[in-house]
């Protein structure tokens, strides 16, 4: 890649710019010399033709080109070299007027923070169960949402499969508002290693899955679920002996019905043979702090629905309703 950066590089890609405007003028003037031929009595002579025929008796002529199209080309080659003169264009020059997308971004970034650093400044310093009440910060904070999770999360929050739902209230690491702010802030890498050879062969896959499964009353084989508790204690150092889970680590509970990546036998026992692995970007090199801090809001709102429209009318919450497109219910996976 460094050789991209050569001077060489700059020099080639100003020469093969400069040289493509010359001949393009080279070919203008070339043309502009083609004058229509006129016979001995000074009238036209017959106009030529390319040759190609179209339709029996759809000719295309050789004409030359008018004399305002010319002038038209002229003007394009005048423009592009006053361009090039003005800004970045040939190779590493700048540009008279100094101009950069790098300096433009600069300064569209400080406009913005000079007229809506207050308004995020002033969010920042309310607590988040207190900002997930506001109508106007969770505005702002559905729109950082759609720009910056729903791409994983869904514009309605409910995820998909190996992306959680942050409507319910399952959480990997815990739903409190400290919580949900250190996980936007900082990411997640949630890892779980195969346990294939931890638990024993094919069979014991098998077994260990059905116990899983029976542990949150899931469809499962009662006979091979008792065969597979003993070799779930591979697995209790993570989910717990109850399969309860722990959120210091990110381990799911694995009595309820809420699964990641969908529940039933094969699933569970691809989760056991080749293990599991997510991760959540930090969003804290993305987003301002303040930015963080209504995203957090309003993603902690969607699950604490009561809390959320505790300070709002019923008009109000039904418009978050249809607004979130979560219901009083939380949505499970």
């Amino acid at each position: 890649m460094a050789d991209f950066l050569h001077n060489g590089w700059s020099l080639f890609i100003a020469g093969v710019t400069l040289l493509g405007i010359l001949a393009c003028g080279l070919l203008l003037y070339s043309q502009s010399k083609v004058k229509v031929k006129v016979g001995a009595d000074g009238q036209p002579l017959p106009v030529q033709t390319t040759g190609h025929v179209w339709d029996e008796d759809l000719v295309e002529n050789n004409n030359p080109l008018p004399r305002w199209w010319m002038i038209m080309f002229y003007l394009t080659i005048v423009f592009a070299l006053g361009y090039l003169i003005l800004y970045p264009g040939l190779g590493s020059m700048q540009g008279t007027l100094g101009w950069s997308q790098v300096g433009k971004y600069a300064q569209e970034m400080k406009a913005g923070e000079e007229k809506y650093g207050p308004i995020f400044n002033k969010y920042q310093a309310m607590p988040i169960p207190a900002l997930a009440q506001d109508p106007q910060a969770r505005e702002i904070g559905e729109r950082l949402f759609l720009n910056s999770c729903a791409q994983c999360h869904g514009s309605d929050a409910q995820g998909s499969k190996g992306f959680p739902n942050l409507a319910d209230t399952d959480w990997l690491y815990g739903g409190a508002p400290e919580t949900v702010l250190a996980s936007i802030r900082e990411g997640r890498h949630g890892q779980m290693p195969s346990m294939a050879a931890a638990v024993g062969g094919d069979q014991d896959v098998r077994n260990v899955a059905n116990y899983v499964l029976s542990l949150s009353g899931s469809s499962h084989d009662p006979i091979k679920a008792v065969m597979g508790k003993a070799k779930y204690a591979a697995c209790a150092a993570c989910h717990g002996a109850d399969g309860k889970g722990n959120q210091v680590l990110g381990a799911p509970n694995l009595t309820d019905k809420t699964w990641l990546y969908g529940g039933g036998l094969n699933n569970v026992m691809d989760a056991i043979n080749k293990g599991r692995g997510n991760m959540m970007p930090a969003h804290k090199g993305i987003l301002s702090d303040a930015k963080v801090h209504l995203l957090a809001a309003y993603v902690w709102g969607l699950s604490n629905r009561q809390a959320t429209v505790a300070g709002i009318s019923a008009g109000d919450a039904r418009a978050m309703g249809k607004l979130t497109g979560v219901s009083d219910t939380p949505a499970r996976q």
